[in-house]
Protein backbone atom coordinates (compact mmCIF):
# COMPACT_ATOMS: atom_id res chain seq x y z
CA UNK A 1 0.00 0.00 0.00
CA UNK A 2 1.64 3.26 -0.95
CA UNK A 3 1.58 6.12 1.36
CA UNK A 4 0.90 10.31 0.56
CA UNK A 5 3.71 12.36 -0.26
CA UNK A 6 5.81 13.56 2.91
CA UNK A 7 6.22 17.14 3.31
CA UNK A 8 9.06 18.94 1.89
CA UNK A 9 10.43 19.97 5.20
CA UNK A 10 10.19 16.13 6.78
CA UNK A 11 12.58 15.34 3.17
CA UNK A 12 15.28 17.53 4.06
CA UNK A 13 15.73 16.56 7.20
CA UNK A 14 15.69 13.39 6.57
CA UNK A 15 18.29 14.01 3.42
CA UNK A 16 20.18 15.53 6.70
CA UNK A 17 20.68 12.05 8.85
CA UNK A 18 20.92 10.38 5.46
CA UNK A 19 23.88 12.43 4.94
CA UNK A 20 25.02 11.16 8.18
CA UNK A 21 24.25 7.80 8.06
CA UNK A 22 27.63 6.15 8.46
CA UNK A 23 28.22 8.26 11.38
CA UNK A 24 24.71 7.31 13.21
CA UNK A 25 25.42 3.76 12.48
CA UNK A 26 28.82 3.36 14.31
CA UNK A 27 26.43 5.73 17.02
CA UNK A 28 23.69 3.28 17.18
CA UNK A 29 26.68 0.24 17.66
CA UNK A 30 28.04 1.90 20.62
CA UNK A 31 25.37 2.37 22.36
CA UNK A 32 24.34 -1.21 21.64
CA UNK A 33 27.49 -2.39 23.13
CA UNK A 34 27.34 -0.43 26.24
CA UNK A 35 23.50 -1.31 27.08
CA UNK A 36 22.99 -4.82 25.93
CA UNK A 37 25.13 -7.80 27.56
CA UNK A 38 24.79 -10.16 24.39
CA UNK A 39 26.23 -7.30 21.55
CA UNK A 40 29.42 -6.98 24.03
CA UNK A 41 30.67 -10.63 23.34
CA UNK A 42 32.42 -9.65 19.88
CA UNK A 43 33.15 -13.70 19.72
CA UNK A 44 29.56 -14.38 19.26
CA UNK A 45 28.10 -11.00 17.62
CA UNK A 46 31.10 -9.27 15.50
CA UNK A 47 31.04 -5.79 15.97
CA UNK A 48 30.73 -5.39 12.29
CA UNK A 49 28.08 -7.17 11.82
CA UNK A 50 26.26 -4.79 14.57
CA UNK A 51 27.88 -1.38 12.70
CA UNK A 52 26.39 -2.88 9.60
CA UNK A 53 22.97 -3.99 10.58
CA UNK A 54 22.41 -0.74 12.17
CA UNK A 55 23.67 1.33 9.73
CA UNK A 56 21.52 -0.27 6.50
CA UNK A 57 18.62 -0.61 9.02
CA UNK A 58 19.41 2.92 10.00
CA UNK A 59 19.48 4.43 6.04
CA UNK A 60 16.36 2.22 4.92
CA UNK A 61 14.54 3.56 8.28
CA UNK A 62 15.26 7.40 7.28
CA UNK A 63 14.30 6.77 3.77
CA UNK A 64 11.10 5.60 4.24
CA UNK A 65 10.31 9.30 5.38
CA UNK A 66 11.25 10.40 2.41
CA UNK A 67 9.36 8.04 0.02
CA UNK A 68 5.80 6.68 -0.54
CA UNK A 69 6.76 3.01 -1.15
CA UNK A 70 5.89 0.64 1.82
CA UNK A 71 7.65 -0.62 4.36
CA UNK A 72 10.86 -2.85 3.11
CA UNK A 73 10.34 -5.99 5.46
CA UNK A 74 14.22 -7.52 3.72
CA UNK A 75 16.73 -5.23 6.03
CA UNK A 76 15.14 -6.42 9.45
CA UNK A 77 14.42 -9.83 8.28
CA UNK A 78 17.97 -9.92 7.53
CA UNK A 79 18.84 -9.14 10.93
CA UNK A 80 16.50 -11.17 12.31
CA UNK A 81 17.93 -14.52 10.63
CA UNK A 82 21.71 -13.02 11.48
CA UNK A 83 21.03 -13.00 15.07
CA UNK A 84 19.06 -16.38 15.41
CA UNK A 85 22.41 -17.56 13.55
CA UNK A 86 24.48 -15.78 16.23
CA UNK A 87 22.37 -16.93 19.34
CA UNK A 88 21.21 -13.52 20.49
CA UNK A 89 17.77 -14.35 22.10
CA UNK A 90 15.25 -12.76 20.38
CA UNK A 91 14.03 -10.42 23.65
CA UNK A 92 17.55 -8.96 22.91
CA UNK A 93 17.26 -8.60 19.33
CA UNK A 94 13.86 -6.91 19.47
CA UNK A 95 15.34 -4.48 22.74
CA UNK A 96 18.24 -3.43 20.39
CA UNK A 97 14.94 -2.63 17.56
CA UNK A 98 13.79 -0.85 20.26
CA UNK A 99 16.58 1.06 21.01
CA UNK A 100 17.40 1.62 17.59
CA UNK A 101 14.38 3.33 17.29
CA UNK A 102 14.24 6.04 19.95
CA UNK A 103 17.95 6.95 18.52
CA UNK A 104 16.16 7.63 15.31
CA UNK A 105 13.47 9.49 16.66
CA UNK A 106 16.00 11.85 18.73
CA UNK A 107 18.13 12.21 16.30
CA UNK A 108 15.01 13.28 13.90
CA UNK A 109 13.27 15.42 16.49
CA UNK A 110 17.21 17.29 17.23
CA UNK A 111 17.45 18.31 13.39
CA UNK A 112 14.23 18.80 12.75
CA UNK A 113 14.16 21.45 15.83
CA UNK A 114 16.97 23.33 13.26
CA UNK A 115 14.56 23.50 10.50
CA UNK A 116 11.91 26.44 10.59
CA UNK A 117 9.50 25.11 8.49
CA UNK A 118 8.96 22.09 11.01
CA UNK A 119 5.78 22.15 13.09
CA UNK A 120 5.18 20.56 15.85
CA UNK A 121 1.79 19.33 14.28
CA UNK A 122 4.46 17.91 11.44
CA UNK A 123 6.35 16.28 14.81
CA UNK A 124 3.35 14.94 15.99
CA UNK A 125 2.78 13.12 12.77
CA UNK A 126 6.02 12.17 12.03
CA UNK A 127 6.57 10.74 15.72
CA UNK A 128 3.14 8.65 14.79
CA UNK A 129 4.62 7.11 11.49
CA UNK A 130 8.06 6.44 13.37
CA UNK A 131 6.12 4.18 16.03
CA UNK A 132 4.23 2.61 13.57
CA UNK A 133 7.45 1.68 11.21
CA UNK A 134 8.95 0.47 14.54
CA UNK A 135 5.53 -1.99 15.14
CA UNK A 136 6.28 -3.38 11.12
CA UNK A 137 10.06 -3.92 11.43
CA UNK A 138 9.17 -6.00 14.91
CA UNK A 139 6.65 -7.70 13.35
CA UNK A 140 9.24 -8.78 10.68
CA UNK A 141 12.53 -8.72 12.71
CA UNK A 142 10.68 -11.92 14.62
CA UNK A 143 8.82 -13.60 12.10
CA UNK A 144 12.35 -13.63 10.51
CA UNK A 145 14.18 -15.39 13.50
CA UNK A 146 11.56 -17.52 14.72
CA UNK A 147 11.60 -19.11 11.15
CA UNK A 148 15.74 -18.89 11.19
CA UNK A 149 15.46 -20.55 14.62
CA UNK A 150 13.10 -23.01 13.71
CA UNK A 151 15.20 -24.00 10.41
CA UNK A 152 18.08 -24.56 13.02
CA UNK A 153 16.78 -26.29 15.23
CA UNK A 154 15.67 -28.63 12.07
CA UNK A 155 19.27 -28.63 11.00
CA UNK A 156 21.09 -29.23 14.46
CA UNK A 157 18.44 -32.05 15.26
CA UNK A 158 18.99 -33.96 11.95
CA UNK A 159 22.97 -33.65 12.88
CA UNK A 160 22.67 -34.86 16.11
CA UNK A 161 20.38 -37.82 14.60
CA UNK A 162 22.85 -39.01 11.74
CA UNK A 163 25.59 -38.41 14.75
CA UNK A 164 23.65 -40.62 16.90
CA UNK A 165 23.47 -43.60 13.75
CA UNK A 166 27.11 -43.04 12.72
CA UNK A 167 27.64 -43.92 16.67
CA UNK A 168 25.36 -46.85 16.40
CA UNK A 169 26.68 -48.02 13.23
CA UNK A 170 30.29 -48.00 13.71
CA UNK A 171 30.72 -45.02 11.20
CA UNK A 172 32.86 -43.13 13.41
CA UNK A 173 36.26 -44.49 14.28
CA UNK A 174 38.95 -42.02 14.52
CA UNK A 175 39.66 -40.38 17.88
CA UNK A 176 38.76 -36.71 15.97
CA UNK A 177 35.51 -37.26 14.30
CA UNK A 178 34.69 -39.18 17.75
CA UNK A 179 35.57 -36.03 19.74
CA UNK A 180 33.78 -33.60 17.27
CA UNK A 181 30.49 -36.07 17.64
CA UNK A 182 30.62 -36.13 21.30
CA UNK A 183 30.93 -32.55 21.45
CA UNK A 184 27.71 -31.93 19.45
CA UNK A 185 26.04 -34.49 21.35
CA UNK A 186 26.74 -33.02 24.61
CA UNK A 187 28.09 -36.63 25.68
CA UNK A 188 32.07 -36.88 27.37
CA UNK A 189 34.74 -38.62 25.43
CA UNK A 190 35.49 -40.98 28.17
CA UNK A 191 33.40 -42.68 30.67
CA UNK A 192 30.96 -45.34 31.22
CA UNK A 193 27.96 -45.63 28.50
CA UNK A 194 25.00 -48.01 28.04
CA UNK A 195 22.80 -47.98 24.76
CA UNK A 196 18.78 -48.24 25.37
CA UNK A 197 16.45 -49.96 22.45
CA UNK A 198 12.70 -48.87 23.24
CA UNK A 199 9.75 -50.19 20.79
CA UNK A 200 7.88 -47.80 19.52
CA UNK A 201 4.08 -47.81 19.76
CA UNK A 202 3.57 -47.10 16.53
CA UNK A 203 5.76 -46.76 13.35
CA UNK A 204 8.25 -43.65 13.45
CA UNK A 205 6.50 -42.90 17.09
CA UNK A 206 8.82 -42.21 20.08
CA UNK A 207 8.74 -44.93 22.54
CA UNK A 208 10.65 -42.68 25.17
CA UNK A 209 8.82 -38.93 24.25
CA UNK A 210 10.71 -36.54 26.56
CA UNK A 211 13.48 -39.00 27.55
CA UNK A 212 16.50 -36.87 26.82
CA UNK A 213 15.03 -33.53 29.07
CA UNK A 214 14.00 -36.27 31.81
CA UNK A 215 17.38 -37.93 31.85
CA UNK A 216 18.79 -34.61 31.72
CA UNK A 217 17.04 -33.89 35.08
CA UNK A 218 18.25 -36.86 36.68
CA UNK A 219 21.60 -35.71 35.82
CA UNK A 220 22.16 -38.07 32.94
CA UNK A 221 23.42 -36.89 29.17
CA UNK A 222 22.26 -38.89 26.52
CA UNK A 223 21.52 -38.53 22.83
CA UNK A 224 18.81 -40.40 20.78
CA UNK A 225 17.61 -41.84 16.98
CA UNK A 226 13.81 -42.27 16.08
CA UNK A 227 13.83 -45.48 13.81
CA UNK A 228 10.46 -46.61 12.27
CA UNK A 229 9.97 -49.65 15.19
CA UNK A 230 12.52 -48.74 17.79
CA UNK A 231 13.67 -45.26 20.02
CA UNK A 232 17.23 -45.86 20.66
CA UNK A 233 20.04 -44.02 22.78
CA UNK A 234 22.96 -43.93 24.30
CA UNK A 235 22.93 -42.93 27.85
CA UNK A 236 26.21 -41.34 29.69
CA UNK A 237 25.72 -43.14 33.02
CA UNK A 238 28.15 -41.99 36.04
CA UNK A 239 28.63 -45.09 38.59
CA UNK A 240 25.92 -43.30 41.10
CA UNK A 241 23.39 -42.40 38.35
CA UNK A 242 22.34 -46.07 37.00
CA UNK A 243 19.30 -46.47 39.50
CA UNK A 244 18.06 -43.21 38.44
CA UNK A 245 18.50 -43.53 34.69
CA UNK A 246 16.25 -46.93 34.84
CA UNK A 247 13.61 -45.40 36.98
CA UNK A 248 13.23 -42.48 34.78
CA UNK A 249 12.69 -45.12 31.88
CA UNK A 250 10.67 -46.93 33.71
CA UNK A 251 8.56 -43.99 34.35
CA UNK A 252 7.73 -43.35 30.75
CA UNK A 253 5.85 -47.22 30.84
CA UNK A 254 7.54 -48.53 27.89
CA UNK A 255 9.10 -51.48 26.27
CA UNK A 256 12.87 -50.86 26.80
CA UNK A 257 15.83 -53.02 26.93
CA UNK A 258 19.37 -51.79 28.37
CA UNK A 259 22.68 -52.97 27.42
CA UNK A 260 25.73 -54.04 29.36
CA UNK A 261 27.55 -51.16 30.56
CA UNK A 262 30.75 -50.09 28.28
CA UNK A 263 33.53 -47.60 28.31
CA UNK A 264 34.86 -47.06 24.92
CA UNK A 265 32.02 -45.21 22.81
CA UNK A 266 33.22 -47.42 19.44
CA UNK A 267 31.55 -50.16 21.11
CA UNK A 268 28.18 -48.83 20.49
CA UNK A 269 27.48 -50.77 18.03
CA UNK A 270 27.66 -54.20 19.95
CA UNK A 271 25.89 -52.39 23.28
CA UNK A 272 22.74 -51.42 20.63
CA UNK A 273 22.92 -55.56 19.70
CA UNK A 274 22.78 -56.44 23.70
CA UNK A 275 19.90 -53.58 24.07
CA UNK A 276 18.32 -55.19 21.93
CA UNK A 277 18.50 -59.11 22.69
CA UNK A 278 17.32 -57.24 26.33
CA UNK A 279 13.86 -55.59 24.70
CA UNK A 280 13.14 -59.06 22.77
CA UNK A 281 13.58 -60.76 25.89
CA UNK A 282 10.70 -58.76 27.34
CA UNK A 283 8.36 -60.73 24.84
CA UNK A 284 4.84 -59.47 23.72
CA UNK A 285 4.88 -57.39 27.40
CA UNK A 286 2.98 -54.05 27.20
CA UNK A 287 5.81 -52.34 29.08
CA UNK A 288 9.21 -53.21 31.12
CA UNK A 289 12.68 -52.51 31.43
CA UNK A 290 14.82 -55.44 30.89
CA UNK A 291 19.02 -55.27 31.44
CA UNK A 292 20.80 -57.70 29.57
CA UNK A 293 22.86 -58.28 32.60
CA UNK A 294 20.21 -59.25 35.08
CA UNK A 295 19.69 -62.53 32.50
CA UNK A 296 21.90 -62.68 29.19
CA UNK A 297 21.55 -66.37 28.81
CA UNK A 298 17.56 -65.56 28.85
CA UNK A 299 17.90 -62.57 26.29
CA UNK A 300 19.82 -64.67 23.87
CA UNK A 301 17.12 -67.66 24.11
CA UNK A 302 14.16 -64.99 23.87
CA UNK A 303 15.90 -63.70 20.84
CA UNK A 304 16.20 -66.83 18.81
CA UNK A 305 13.06 -69.12 20.27
CA UNK A 306 13.28 -71.29 17.37
CA UNK A 307 16.59 -72.55 18.18
CA UNK A 308 16.15 -72.11 22.11
CA UNK A 309 13.61 -74.86 21.28
CA UNK A 310 15.43 -76.94 19.14
CA UNK A 311 17.98 -77.05 22.29
CA UNK A 312 15.32 -78.21 24.22
CA UNK A 313 14.26 -81.01 22.58
CA UNK A 314 17.92 -82.23 21.74
CA UNK A 315 18.55 -82.48 25.46
CA UNK A 316 15.26 -83.09 27.51
CA UNK A 317 13.78 -84.95 24.24
CA UNK A 318 13.04 -88.11 26.69
CA UNK A 319 11.84 -86.63 29.09
CA UNK A 320 9.58 -84.51 27.23
CA UNK A 321 7.98 -87.70 25.40
CA UNK A 322 6.80 -89.20 28.68
CA UNK A 323 3.22 -88.86 29.62
CA UNK A 324 2.35 -85.58 31.88
CA UNK A 325 2.86 -86.91 35.11
CA UNK A 326 6.31 -88.90 34.85
CA UNK A 327 7.54 -85.94 32.72
CA UNK A 328 6.73 -83.37 34.76
CA UNK A 329 7.68 -85.45 37.96
CA UNK A 330 10.96 -85.73 36.94
CA UNK A 331 11.55 -82.29 35.22
CA UNK A 332 10.82 -81.16 39.01
CA UNK A 333 13.35 -83.42 40.13
CA UNK A 334 16.05 -82.16 37.72
CA UNK A 335 14.88 -78.34 38.46
CA UNK A 336 15.16 -78.65 42.08
CA UNK A 337 18.44 -80.74 42.26
CA UNK A 338 20.11 -78.06 40.18
CA UNK A 339 18.70 -75.32 42.14
CA UNK A 340 20.42 -77.18 45.40
CA UNK A 341 23.78 -77.20 43.96
CA UNK A 342 23.49 -81.21 42.86
CA UNK A 343 22.53 -82.30 46.40
CA UNK A 344 20.27 -85.67 46.71
CA UNK A 345 19.59 -84.92 50.25
CA UNK A 346 18.45 -81.09 49.90
CA UNK A 347 16.58 -81.85 46.99
CA UNK A 348 14.58 -84.39 48.83
CA UNK A 349 13.55 -81.72 51.68
CA UNK A 350 12.60 -79.33 49.14
CA UNK A 351 10.22 -81.71 47.88
CA UNK A 352 9.46 -83.82 50.92
CA UNK A 353 11.20 -87.08 49.21
CA UNK A 354 13.44 -89.23 50.51
CA UNK A 355 17.31 -88.91 49.43
CA UNK A 356 17.16 -92.19 47.79
CA UNK A 357 13.87 -91.19 45.81
CA UNK A 358 15.32 -88.55 44.63
CA UNK A 359 18.79 -90.32 43.54
CA UNK A 360 16.18 -92.93 41.74
CA UNK A 361 14.67 -90.36 39.92
CA UNK A 362 18.10 -89.31 38.77
CA UNK A 363 19.21 -92.26 37.96
CA UNK A 364 15.91 -92.55 35.81
CA UNK A 365 16.84 -89.56 33.90
CA UNK A 366 20.49 -90.80 32.67
CA UNK A 367 18.94 -93.89 31.95
CA UNK A 368 16.65 -91.87 29.13
CA UNK A 369 19.20 -89.16 28.15
CA UNK A 370 21.80 -92.18 27.96
CA UNK A 371 24.72 -89.38 29.65
CA UNK A 372 26.01 -89.08 33.24
CA UNK A 373 24.75 -86.26 35.96
CA UNK A 374 28.73 -86.40 37.09
CA UNK A 375 29.70 -85.27 33.98
CA UNK A 376 30.17 -81.66 33.49
CA UNK A 377 29.04 -81.50 29.90
CA UNK A 378 25.95 -83.30 30.76
CA UNK A 379 25.39 -80.64 33.68
CA UNK A 380 25.84 -77.67 31.01
CA UNK A 381 24.07 -78.72 28.45
CA UNK A 382 20.95 -79.78 31.03
CA UNK A 383 20.63 -76.85 32.66
CA UNK A 384 21.08 -74.64 29.40
CA UNK A 385 18.15 -76.85 28.36
CA UNK A 386 16.15 -76.44 31.38
CA UNK A 387 16.93 -72.18 31.50
CA UNK A 388 15.72 -72.33 28.33
CA UNK A 389 12.53 -74.14 29.09
CA UNK A 390 12.19 -72.01 31.32
CA UNK A 391 12.35 -68.64 29.26
CA UNK A 392 9.81 -69.89 26.33
CA UNK A 393 7.53 -71.41 28.73
CA UNK A 394 7.28 -67.48 30.27
CA UNK A 395 7.54 -66.07 26.87
CA UNK A 396 4.50 -68.25 25.59
CA UNK A 397 2.52 -67.09 28.63
CA UNK A 398 2.75 -63.48 27.40
CA UNK A 399 1.62 -63.87 24.44
CA UNK A 400 -1.28 -65.50 25.49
Amino acid sequence: MRRTEPPTAIIEVADVLLDRIDDLGLRLAQRFIVELDTYRDTDQVPFDTIRSSCTSNLMLMVRHFTSTAPVDPAPPKQTGRLRARQGVPLAETLHAFRIGFEFLWSELVEEARRHPAVTDALLVDLGAEVWALAGEYSVAVATAYREMSSELMLQREHERSMLVEALFTGVIADPATLGEATRILGLPRTGRYVVVAAAAPTAGREALPGIESALRAAGITSAWRLLPDQQIGVLSLPDDREAAALTTLRRHRACAGVSPPYDALTETPQALHFARLALAGLGTRARGVARFDDNPFGMLVAAAPLEAERMVQIRLGPILALPHDERERLLETLETWFNAVGSASATGELLFLHANTVRYRLRRIEDLLGRLLTDPSTIRDVGAALEARSVLANSSQHKT
